[in-house]
């Protein structure tokens, strides 16, 4: 009877024991956390007492706390580039506008002769159009990023609509001087996705790779696995790693990889819609060139 009792006893006190260490627990979990929320500390949380459920808890805190971190700094990246984007959008915009405005004071000049006149309302009209397409861009881009955007997606073979849009490039490359191979599948690679934004993605990537490259554009169809897969590949020796990690950023202004007389939306447009379908458009360095990738969901290989 003695021996039960003293059993009872000591299974209190370890009862008692226990409650109190989880208690301590407890309060160094909250002083931990507290710490954490007033960004005293970036440690994650520790427990020092044996106990799975505890250490579940703190396992979820912590990852609780990671999701927060992220959201903090994806927060401070928006709020970067809008004050990026309000400066480049005032920059983009007020520069042709000042063109315009010194030109149409020129040709106010009464003592402009006739061939004067004809050539500055010839800028006044190239200004015009470039503002008319910064801002055409800027509102296209809005659209595709908003949540509602439309997409019309229907079965597509990529092989003879490639086809056709290189087509209409042809003279473009002449003009600068820029020969190409191209290698086109016999078969049809079908994929589902809206046609408009298709093309809208390939133009955009041959308008940017007509504007800044050199030499020779490797041009390539073809399936991988379960998707069909579209590179450009072109000479860009100036790119740097950094600028290839920005060249999708719709407010990254570095000239070399802004198209030339256009808005410099071009590869964020098309990056846009590419994840609006589904699909993914890369950009990386391979020794001295440039290899933008598209990627679309191969739909089956039955005729289309």
């Amino acid at each position: 009877m003695l021996f039960l009792m003293i059993l009872s006893v000591l299974a209190a006190a370890l009862l008692l024991l226990r409650l109190f260490l989880t208690r301590r627990e407890l309060e160094q979990m909250t002083e931990q956390l507290r710490r954490c929320n007033e960004r005293e500390t970036g440690k994650k949380m520790t427990v020092t007492l044996f106990d799975r459920k505890l250490e579940a808890l703190a396992e979820q805190i912590n990852r609780q706390s990671e999701r927060i971190v992220e959201a903090e700094a994806r927060e401070r990246r928006s709020e970067n580039e809008l004050r990026q984007a309000i400066a480049n959008i005032s920059h983009d915009i007020r520069t042709p506008l000042t063109s315009i405005s010194g030109y149409i004071q020129l040709m106010e000049t009464e003592t402009l002769t006739p061939e004067e006149r004809i050539e500055y309302l010839a800028i006044v009209k190239n200004r015009a159009k470039r503002l008319q397409a910064l801002i055409s861009d800027f509102f296209e881009l809005s659209m595709i990023e908003s949540l509602d955007y439309p997409l019309k997606s229907k079965r597509l073979g990529m092989t003879a609509l490639l086809s056709e849009i290189l087509v209409s490039f042809y003279d473009s490359f002449i003009e600068r001087e820029l020969t190409s191979s191209v290698w086109l599948p016999d078969e049809i690679l079908p994929v589902y996705a809206d046609e408009s934004a298709v093309r809208r993605v390939v133009e955009n990537l041959l308008i940017n790779t007509i504007n800044h490259a050199t030499g020779h554009v490797v041009i390539r169809l073809e399936s991988e696995q379960e998707t069909v897969v579209l590179t450009i590949m072109n000479e860009a020796k100036n790119l740097s790693d950094q600028d290839v990690s920005l060249l999708f950023d719709r407010f990254y202004t570095a000239d070399r990889t802004r198209s030339a007389g256009g808005s410099g939306l071009g590869l964020s447009i098309a990056k846009s819609l590419m994840s609006k379908m589904g699909g993914t458009l890369t950009a990386q360095r391979n020794g001295e060139n440039l290899v933008m990738t598209c990627r679309w969901k191969l739909a089956g290989r039955d005729s289309v």
